[in-house]
Parts: structure tokens; C-alpha cells; sequence
């Protein structure tokens, strides 16, 4: 199986890392930004599709989660791309918004890393089952 790699977005630098290192634990490569606007250009750098799945905060400076997935989805590589939101926002309301603009999970703040990884590996099994096992993106 090749590196599956991850992006990472938090605008707190604590959780951001604790994220990223829980992930690289577990060997996927992770790209980190601080809020949606460097996401969006990690995404204009990197080749387009190089990340198998999204992680990103809900309430960030600069552009907000949903603002983020309504940009991804716009981007023909990230149309069918794995998103997970994270937020302290436990309310039904901001589920149903990140749904609408697709979110394709939902994990509340705070969380332990276990239900992380295990939600990033529904996730990327749920993909790949859906999607085939040839992805949209390069296993090269």
C-alpha cells in the first residue's frame, strides 16, 4: 500500500501537531496549515489530488472550515476527497452545515487519538471501497 497522505488544518498550533504527529505515528505523510486560506494554497502548491484525505477545524481565522470544504469540493481533484471536521461545536446545526458544504465526517473536540485515527481509517476504507481501490489519486 502507498504513503497516504493528509492535510492537516488548525489554526491552533497545539492541536495541529498533536493531529499531525498521532497521524505520522500511524505512517501517513501529513501537509499542516493554520487556517483555511494556507490550506487552500498548500493545495495550489502541491500537485492537485496528492492528498487522500482533509482534516480540518471548524471556527479558524482567515476562513473557517466550511468556507475550506466549499472551496475544496470547487477543486475537480478534492470533489470526492475524504473531509473530516473538527470543532468544539457539539451543536446539530454546524454537523448539518458541515454536511452541506462536504464534510464527510464529523469529530467533536476534544477527542482521543484512538477515535482520530480510527475515524481517519474509516474514512480512507470507506473511499477506497466507494471509489474503487484504483484512486483518483497517484499511488505512485
Amino acid at each position: 500500500m502507498s504513503e497516504k497522505h493528509i492535510l492537516v488544518v488548525d489554526d491552533s498550533t497545539s492541536i495541529r501537531r498533536m493531529i499531525a504527529a498521532c497521524l505520522r505515528e500511524c505512517g501517513f505523510a501529513v501537509t499542516e496549515a493554520g487556517d483555511g486560506t494556507a490550506a487552500l494554497e498548500a493545495v495550489r502548491t502541491l500537485a492537485q489530488g496528492s492528498h487522500h484525505l482533509v482534516i480540518t477545524d471548524q471556527v479558524m481565522p482567515s476562513m473557517d472550515g466550511l468556507t475550506l470544504i466549499r472551496a475544496l469540493r470547487t477543486l475537480p481533484a478534492y470533489a470526492d476527497t475524504p473531509i473530516l471536521m473538527l470543532t468544539t461545536e457539539a451543536d446539530a446545526t454546524i454537523r448539518d452545515q458541515a454536511r452541506a458544504a462536504g464534510a464527510t465526517g464529523f469529530l467533536p473536540k476534544p477527542f482521543d487519538p484512538d477515535g482520530l485515527t480510527d475515524s481517519v481509517m474509516q474514512l480512507l476504507e470507506w473511499h477506497a471501497q466507494t471509489h474503487g481501490s484504483a484512486s483518483t489519486h497517484s499511488t505512485h
